[in-house]
């Protein structure tokens, strides 16, 4: 197959696994969260530092839970019935997207209390 057709495909394949994603509960949750995030940030006229911080931090979450995500349903794939080991893969990988969460809220706050002080007084 030619190269550009090759790209065309694996966008079309990426695209098609943003939409799987989409329909998760837990990407449902983050991309909620990463809208509010963002509203709050034009609201309070962040700098554009700030912007490129809070973005890059829903874009970590988001694609953190994308492969948290993937990473179940290949468990599932490989290991149908359940299995301790690989309850504790998908534990794992739930705890990486807490680990990515828990920093971006703390990195979140530190952002936006400063803006959300100066409001109050």
């Amino acid at each position: 197959m030619p190269y550009l057709i090759l790209r065309i495909k694996s966008f079309k394949d990426a695209s098609r696994g943003l939409i799987l994603f989409s329909k998760e509960n837990h990407a449902r949750i983050h991309l909620i969260s990463s809208v509010l995030v963002n509203a709050l940030a034009f609201l309070l006229e962040v700098s554009r530092l700030e912007w490129c911080v809070l973005l890059l931090c829903c874009a970590l979450v988001l694609g953190m839970e994308a492969l948290n995500s993937a990473l179940e349903r290949l468990t599932d794939l490989i290991s149908p019935d359940w299995n301790k080991q690989a309850g504790l893969v998908k534990d794992v990988a739930a705890g990486a997207v807490l680990i990515v969460s828990l920093f971006s809220g703390v990195i979140g706050l530190i952002i936006f209390f400063p803006h959300l002080r100066a409001l109050i007084h």
